[in-house]
């Protein structure tokens, strides 16, 4: 195993980061968080976490700025790469603003990886890259074929990683979370959008096409991967995947959350989250063998006890304001 050391988390702000930066200091590891900048000072879902400034070094900047990244990686041990832009939609409509930030920001890792040799990076995939499977489950072995300008900056990215693994020795490591739930997560993602709506008694529920099957991950599972790997003893290139290895319809999943929340409300179709025909991922059913077997990981919060605890966090936060949870 390998320590941690001094560790960096990029995308802090967001809603895995935050979990991953309060996982790290409770685990009493010195914590830098890169939150993006903006004019308010805001440090996004870090701005839950009670005494943030005094528990973490808190930098605010731009992964896209090479320079900077450079300057802040210096002294670190570990980076866990977070930093993306996520929201599938948007990828169609400003495609080269994910090119900027997913692939040259990690660009700006790696390279400040290798200028300060010794320190590794955590790579963040995603399940996205690998498309419409043609077998499942899926493993890493899986071929990529992202479908989407999103999934395609990812698999670019996770590309470059195993580049700089095999080119200049970079202690990267990628890992690849199928689909991660759970608080702090955005309204555009199903789960959180399924529960908000229902926990407001809307009469109606907005939502894409019921037919696509996920693997969904509780966070406090996917955080914990992360801190497993950081500690690895893996040799440089290689990617593992997180997930449960079981999947369910985004109809089984709606029929789930009204049996948590009660909620009598009907779907309504909304063709601003259908997806173009042949961009739309049908499954995704992961293969969690090779984590199991490396890492020793497993997830230990089930599907049913994470959409409760879900529900019960949501049920906690101001509804009249849910525009604010589309970080």
């Amino acid at each position: 195993m390998r320590d941690i050391g001094r560790a960096l988390v990029t995308g802090a702000d967001g809603f895995i980061g935050s979990h991953l930066v309060e996982r790290l200091i409770d685990d009493g590891i010195e914590v830098s968080a890169l939150c993006m900048y903006n004019s308010n000072g805001s440090l996004g879902w870090l701005d839950e976490v009670p005494g943030i400034w005094d528990r973490a070094n808190v930098h605010l900047g731009d992964v896209r700025d090479a320079e900077f990244v450079s300057r802040l990686v210096e002294g670190h041990d570990t980076v866990f790469h977070l930093a993306a832009l996520i929201a599938i939609p948007f990828s169609y409509e400003a495609p080269r603003s994910f090119v900027e930030t997913n692939i040259t920001g990690t660009l700006n890792v790696l390279e400040a990886a290798r200028r300060h040799n010794g320190t590794r990076v955590i790579h963040t995939s995603t399940s996205e890259v690998y498309g419409t499977p043609k077998t499942t489950p899926i493993s890493e072995d899986h071929p990529i074929r992202p479908q989407s300008p999103y999934a395609a900056t990812k698999a670019s990215a996770d590309e470059l990683c195993r580049a700089y693994a095999s080119s200049f020795g970079v202690d990267v490591l990628t890992l690849r979370p199928f689909n991660t739930f759970g608080p702090r997560q955005s309204l555009r993602a199903v789960i959180p959008t399924v529960l908000m709506q229902m926990l407001s008694d809307a009469t109606e529920i907005r939502l894409g096409s019921l037919h696509p099957k996920r693997d969904f991950t509780f966070v406090e599972d996917t955080v914990d991967g992360f801190v497993r790997i950081g500690g690895s003893s893996l040799e440089p290139g290689q990617t593992i995947q997180l997930g449960t290895g079981e999947s369910i319809s985004i109809g089984d999943l709606v029929e789930l959350c009204r049996e948590i929340t009660g909620s009598k409300s009907v779907i309504v179709t909304d063709d601003e989250r259908i997806r173009p025909p042949d961009s739309e991922v049908e499954v995704l059913l992961s293969d969690p063998a090779k984590a199991q077997r490396i890492l020793g990981w497993s997830p230990r919060i089930g599907f049913r006890g994470g959409l409760e605890r879900t529900a019960e966090w949501l049920r906690s936060r101001d509804t009249t304001n849910a525009h604010r949870y589309h970080r």
